[in-house]
């Protein structure tokens, strides 16, 4: 087969080169996707042992589930029910489904025990749908499954969520500050308030379960779901456990159901998932037992104590073994040492990381102690063979009994088996006065202030004020992951009806003081301000598609840095505000700025920051910071800065920082060496682990969607599905970025792709230099042969070598998009690794004779 080349042509037909141009408005970045058993139950399957990974229960922390967890009246109903059911009835009970991938019908055969709705689950797979839909959908799988059937016990359903920070699948609910922001605030009988308001708006959809609160200590925050933890430290996780439970839950009380308006919580994930190596998410914790204790299990006794009704496992391991099949922590320090009376669920199809295991067969994870797995996309697999397993003795009837009996318990005091809760239906409470004046109070306490130079804070709220950056006017970014998707992205202003950004609660405020607020994202202005506020951080991002190389906030891309600076040019006091999920070094945006505020991911409450920057008419304030870090700032990109209790302690900012207007303090000048070649960073990659890293931007435009796939792991991949009704162009753009020596030595652009339908017209792949700079190639032989060689499920991998770009006309030296693929005809294309690799003989031009 062959690749043809028109050499030195115009990069594509005028049509896509005008798309490119306006540099693909549409950004679709939506988006998880070793050993066994440390010791099992006696008639287990064999298990394999890891040196440091068992776990010595006398060691930890004691706990116990509260006596009003249950009652003996309870335990028999609970027995008079075990005896009823089948055994196909015992195993779906442990078996918990993602609505994606069951229909209300399968449980009509299936008795699954739960469901959940993911990250990117809705009704009719719409992430906006009205909480109407969302009651609607719940009813009638629960309708289904009490369904009167011969020798059917019907055992109603449990519906999972990921409630966060809020209730933040549902359009139009309250969204809190995520918990790195509540870790801030230092604020327990907040975080009480905060789990009381998520649970009566999850249970007004339907919903009775939330998987939170998050107790995890995350210890590097490279870690892409560090804004999910409260604190680097123990204490204040410990602090919080308690009261978020709590709030969710409401206390216990012997013999009765939890009150209607609250939802069972789900304490997670354990253990040690913030103390991975080098911060991978759903990696591994080298770190001895002790350390294991005092910093990562700390979180975990209070929300026992307090009646916590679920604990999830993690997905990571530690000391070489996956948690989620650890007997010596999910049975002898969990259920034993901790005395926890619930059920231990585990992560999104983590039992299949276990070694021996895979997502439809994993007898180690029940035999170690989990109870429920959650089986997203496998549970029907999964059904089959646990049943085949019990069978066998495999999986011994006793502790499929223990994992159906805590199952049962949690669902008796959940009041699933007194009927619908009174709850549900009461659509008013989403997004409620009450919910959002709990909100803004938390976006107060939870802004941290770095540096107020000059006291050009607070703001005189009769000032001509300018607001700009591209995260003013963006509840969607400040809210970030978790936010109506997984990955929090493609959320515009009119997917919050409830919300406020930034900028529209500093304009509120200045026109109430006599002032005048103006917006610009750019920069630019109409009347000279007396001080410009700069909205700007992190884009979206949720779990491993968050995890970074550095601590440095976006390599490679100084625009951020540049608005600062021109506006500081111009004579202008700069506020900064800066959003997101961790600290990260930022000392030269700091250094041009006058105020450096830390808003964290504040959520749909806006208002909130700018009740505290923003004071009286005389300049007085009406709020004072409060916020203190519960993350050491990073003083270089290339290093941690440590921890307090460790030695070589070296932030720039220290744990516990924080300025306010009755304590000020004078900051700088920063280093701005990173210790790291930021320019280098990450520009040899283009789309790995399901996201563009930075400086680079996946975008589509034109005649084609895009939606996250799965490719061996949770949406990591790219359907691209071009109409043919017109040109449509899926890129990756950034730069511009000198390719030349890359291109000089030899390297080629590797593509992971699958082809599901054969292209109809012509197929162009392209790098791009600018708007009338390229070089492409004519890929259509290579795309059709591969649809017409592969089943659906195959991914193949080509190596394109970069110097057939160069020889079709591209400027290596400027380039702005390493990828293209344009056509405008049909193709369904997905896509799940673009990076550039050596070529080692087997990568791919015009002119090779082997060429596939």
């Amino acid at each position: 087969m062959t690749v043809s080349v028109r050499a030195k042509e115009p990069f594509s037909d005028q049509r896509a080169a005008t798309i490119l141009r306006r540099r693909m408005r549409a950004i679709c970045w939506a988006s998880v996707l070793a050993a066994a058993v440390a010791s099992s139950l006696a008639t287990a399957a064999p298990s394999q042992t890891a040196d440091g990974a068992v776990a010595h229960p006398a060691l930890w922390p004691k706990a116990d589930s509260p006596a009003a967890f249950t009652d003996a009246a309870t335990e028999a109903r609970i027995t008079a029910l075990m005896t009823r059911m089948s055994l196909e009835e015992k195993v779906g009970q442990t078996i918990q489904a993602d609505i994606n991938s069951i229909t209300p019908d399968d449980l009509r055969h299936y008795p699954l025990g739960a469901l959940l709705a993911g990250g990117n689950s809705a009704p009719h797979g719409d992430n906006r749908a009205p909480a109407s839909d969302w009651l609607a959908l719940i009813r009638a799988f629960r309708a289904a499954a009490a369904e009167p059937r011969p020798g059917h016990t019907p055992i109603p359903l449990l519906f999972g969520i990921d409630a966060v920070h809020g209730h933040n699948k549902i359009k139009g609910a309250t969204l809190f500050p995520h918990n790195v922001g509540l870790g801030a605030a230092r604020d327990p009988e907040l975080i009480g308030e905060i789990g009381r308001a998520t649970a009566e708006e999850v249970s007004a959809s339907g919903a009775d379960w939330t998987f939170a609160p998050t107790v995890a200590v995350p210890r590097d925050v490279r870690w892409g779901r560090s804004y999910e933890g409260y604190a680097e430290e123990p204490d204040v996780v410990a602090a919080y456990a308690g009261p978020m439970t709590l709030g969710l839950q409401g206390p216990l009380k012997p013999g009765q159901p939890i009150a209607p308006g609250h939802v069972m919580g789900t304490v997670k994930h354990f253990l040690g998932d913030g103390g991975t190596a080098g911060g991978v998410d759903q990696g591994d914790a080298r770190i001895d037992e002790q350390t294991l204790i005092r910093v990562h299990a700390q979180g975990y006794p209070p929300a026992i104590d307090s009646g916590v009704l679920a604990v999830m496992a993690s997905f990571s391991g530690w000391n070489g073994v996956k948690d989620t099949g650890n007997s010596s922590l999910l049975t002898g320090v969990l259920k034993g040492r901790m005395g926890f009376k619930g059920f231990v669920v585990g992560d999104w199809n983590a039992h299949g990381q276990i070694a021996g295991c895979s997502t439809t067969d994993c007898p180690q994870a029940l035999n170690a102690g989990l109870d429920m797995y959650m089986a997203s996309d496998s549970w029907k697999g999964l059904y089959d063979h646990t049943l085949a397993e019990v069978r066998s003795g495999l999986i011994p009837m006793a502790r499929l009994d223990d994992a159906v009996r805590r199952i049962l318990r949690v669902k008796f005091k959940a009041g699933l088996f007194e009927g619908p809760s009174p709850a549900a239906g009461h659509f008013e409470r989403l997004g409620s006065a009450n919910h959002r004046a709990i909100a803004r109070r938390a976006v107060r306490e939870s802004l941290v202030l770095l540096k107020n130079n000059g006291r050009v804070l607070p703001i005189r709220a009769s000032a001509t004020v300018l607001v700009a950056g591209d995260g003013a006017d963006d509840i969607g970014k400040q809210s970030g992951g978790w936010t109506l998707n997984w990955q929090g992205v493609g959320n515009t202003n009119a997917d919050f009806p409830n919300g406020q950004s930034i900028w529209s609660g500093v304009a509120a405020a200045i026109r109430a003081g006599g002032g005048h607020a103006e917006l610009s994202v750019n920069g630019t202005y109409a009347r000279k301000p007396d001080v410009a506020i700069v909205v700007f951080g992190e884009n979206p991002y949720a779990e491993f598609q968050g995890d970074l190389d550095t601590l440095e906030y976006s390599p490679g891309d100084g625009h951020d840095l540049a608005l600062l600076k021109r506006l500081k040019a111009q004579g202008i006091p700069v506020v900064s505000v800066f959003l997101s999920g961790r600290p990260l070094w930022t000392n030269p945006q700091i250094n041009a700025s006058d105020a450096f505020v830390a808003a964290w991911l504040p959520g749909t409450e806006g208002g909130g920051v700018a009740d505290v920057l923003i004071g009286a008419r005389s300049g007085a304030p009406r709020h004072d910071f409060r916020g203190r870090l519960s993350f050491s700032w990073p003083a270089r990109a290339d290093r941690s800065p440590g921890h307090p209790d460790e030695p070589g302690y070296a932030p720039q900012f220290p744990y516990g920082y924080g300025l306010s207007y009755a304590h000020p303090a004078r900051v700088g000048p920063l280093s701005e060496d990173p210790g790291v070649r930021s320019a280098n960073l990450n520009l040899e990659r283009f789309f790995v682990e399901g996201h563009a890293p930075s400086p680079w931007t996946l975008a589509a435009t034109g005649a084609l969607t895009v939606r996250a796939i799965d490719a061996g792991a949770q949406e990591n991949a790219r359907l691209a599905t071009w109409s043919g009704q017109g040109v449509g162009v899926l890129a990756v753009l950034g730069g511009p970025v000198d390719f030349r020596r890359q291109t000089n030595g030899a390297m080629a652009l590797l593509v992971r792709y699958r082809v599901s339908a054969t292209p109809t017209a012509m197929v162009r792949l392209s790098v791009a230099c600018g708007p009338d700079c390229g070089g492409a190639l004519d890929v259509t032989a290579l795309l059709t042969a591969d649809r017409a060689n592969a089943r659906d499920a195959d991914w193949r991998t080509s190596k394109i070598k970069l110097s057939c770009f160069q020889d079709a006309g591209a400027d290596m030296s400027k380039v702005s998009s390493p990828f293209s693929l344009s056509t405008n005809g049909a193709l369904s294309l997905a896509i799940s690794d673009l990076r550039l690799v050596p070529d080692e003989g087997d990568a791919i031009c015009p002119s090779d004779p082997g060429l596939r």
